[in-house]
């Protein structure tokens, strides 16, 4: 069976409960939102869509209760997800190279679209729970991709573009390395200085250690608070650091500028930090 290639479909932020509050925040980060989805699973979501991935904020209606793969984690850079055409497929050659993943699962949301309502469908193969302490991390299948990559919604006022970097921070980096290299073979994992990287389509995922975290975002990463593991920062290519850096000032948002690109510290944008480069 041959192992999956390793593509970002997209990024998961978690809002718990407090999902009106993250939308009006990445809506003063510039992010031009979908409307309100609600899950056949019972969770709600909006979502930023990018040119071939895009950043979902996802949580439960307060008091609704239910979801604990998602009340159960702190808010923040929570899930990630990557592309699959055949999550049957998908789920064989994961259990072939003994990762611990759940049989595929199929839900979906209505979605308002010009010609009336649709429903946008997915089939997803998620990875046990305890496999990834830094967060959750699954398979997407999408069977109405048209209904997800919908032109009007891709123009955002800071001109994000998509996704060029995950961080993940982690005492030891091995492990989710390892784990990566049995998800998709020891071709697609690169050890480096600080740990080690996976290459995800047009994005990568870095798994770093406290101290690179901190060498390279400093007061502006989020609190590990006792965390060996967590998700801590997305890189995102925009059209121009003048038109993010605007966008940020038009929504108030506090960022700081360098030769890297322009930031946003994770107490900003909802426990996440963002990078924005061009």
């Amino acid at each position: 069976m041959a192992q999956p290639i390793p593509a970002i479909d997209h990024v998961v932020i978690n809002a718990c409960d407090r999902l009106d509050e993250a939308a009006a925040v990445y809506h003063r980060l510039g992010f031009l939102l979908t409307p309100r989805g609600h899950h056949t699973l019972g969770s709600i979501n909006n979502l930023a869509i990018l040119g071939t991935d895009y950043i979902e904020l996802l949580g439960v209606m307060p008091g609704a209760g239910g979801r604990t793969d998602v009340l159960d984690w702190p808010t923040g850079l929570n899930g990630l997800v990557f592309k699959t055409f055949d999550s049957d497929g998908t789920f064989a050659a994961l259990q072939d190279a003994s990762v611990p993943a759940l049989p595929p699962q199929a839900f979906s949301r209505p979605v308002e679209m010009p010609g009336g309502p649709r429903d946008a469908a997915f089939r997803t193969v998620r990875l046990e729970r305890d496999a990834v302490p830094a967060g959750r991390m699954f398979f997407c299948q999408h069977l109405t991709p048209e209904l997800v990559w919908h032109d009007p919604w891709r123009s955002h006022p800071n001109g994000a573009l998509g996704i060029l970097r995950a961080v993940v921070c982690a005492a030891d980096p091995s492990g989710l390395g390892g784990l990566f290299a049995r998800m998709f073979g020891t071709d697609s994992v690169r050890q480096t200085a600080d740990g080690c990287s996976l290459s995800a389509g047009l994005s990568r995922i870095d798994v770093v250690t406290p101290g690179a975290l901190d060498a390279e975002f400093g007061s502006d990463a989020p609190e590990a608070d006792g965390r060996d593991q967590f998700m801590a920062a997305l890189v995102l290519r925009t059209l121009s650091l003048e038109r993010a850096s605007r966008a940020l000032r038009d929504g108030c948002i506090a960022a700081t500028q360098d030769g890297n690109g322009v930031t946003v510290a994770a107490k900003a944008a909802f426990g996440v930090t963002l990078m924005f480069q061009d």
